[in-house]
């Protein structure tokens, strides 16, 4: 009786070809964000601890709480929340015409055209739009006075302040903020106000009791987006008012340029600030938007 002896070939790993096609696809993109994200950032957290010799410190720390950089940051964040709380008030609205108001199908598609247009309409186009349109010799304020008799400027309006930027920031903000709700309005089950309606509910406590808390989460996620959207935007506003008005990307930008703050390391800090203030508001809304999505599916 002869007994058959088969060596076991050794197993060699088979590579997954798509999984590798499926990294490479991603490479370009994981590159570009260390090099201009990720690898800046870390520098500015690092820089943001030391002193132009390169010891540890925190007096770069401690400096952001000098009155003149205090007043930026408030300036910046006043800005940044009247922006956001106008542009998601308006924005609801419009989201909410085009979506549960009955309009005609063509105008939510014009609508979501114009808002994706709109809402990457800034920096220096959107405000020269805006010296055009209501500057001191802009279009509107000439007709208003020529028309009219109404001299805009003459009620304390400046487009160069914190109410003219302001309005002129709410100018992307709004159709953000109707780009984001919309899904959550479309995700509004018609059976929830059925079953309200049949349970005796009048259609104000249908959205005082029902749809608010259910759009909660995305309200504020997307109002804390907005702030966010505002207060890193620095060519609007540094093109629309110049230097008149001291808010932190401007300063930010003046000590790039020519280091206006004395400290190269103080102005890591100041970016590092910008970096905590825009970076909570984006980590909120994404828990608020994991939050919203559970009633999406």
């Amino acid at each position: 009786m002869t007994t058959v002896s088969t060596s076991a070939a050794p197993a060699t790993p088979m590579i997954n070809r798509d999984r590798i096609v499926d990294w490479l696809g991603i490479a370009p993109f994981m590159i570009f964000a260390a090099m201009f994200l990720i690898i800046p950032t870390l520098y500015l957290v690092a820089g943001a601890f030391l002193t132009p010799e390169g010891d540890l410190t925190l007096k770069n720390i401690a400096d952001l709480f000098t009155p003149s950089i205090l007043s930026a940051y408030w300036i910046s964040i006043k800005v940044s929340v009247a922006s956001a709380l106008g542009g998601a008030l308006i924005g609801f609205f419009l989201a909410w015409a085009v979506v549960l108001g009955g309009l005609p199908n063509w105008v939510r598609s014009g609508l979501l055209t114009f808002s994706g247009v709109a809402s990457n309409f800034a920096g220096v186009p959107l405000a020269f739009a805006f010296l055009a349109t209501l500057g001191r010799t802009g279009l509107v304020t000439v007709l208003m006075r020529d028309w009219f008799g109404f001299n805009l400027y003459s009620t304390g309006f400046n487009l160069l302040s914190f109410f003219g930027l302001t309005l002129t920031y709410m100018y992307f903000q709004i159709p953000l903020m109707v780009l984001i709700l919309t899904p959550a309005l479309d995700g509004m089950k018609k059976e929830w106000k059925e079953a309200a309606l049949i349970l005796g509910a009048t259609n104000g406590q249908y959205w005082r009791m029902v749809a608010f808390p259910i759009l909660w989460p995305s309200l504020m996620g997307t109002t804390l987006l907005l702030f966010a959207n505002a207060f890193g935007a620095i060519a609007t506003a540094y093109a629309l008012t110049g230097s008149s008005l001291n808010i932190v990307p401007i300063l930010l930008y003046a000590q790039i340029r020519g280091d206006v703050l004395h400290n190269a390391n103080l102005g890591y800090a100041l970016a590092l600030g910008m970096i905590v203030i825009t970076g909570l508001s984006n980590l909120v809304y994404i828990l608020l938007r994991m939050r919203a999505e559970r009633w999406q599916k």
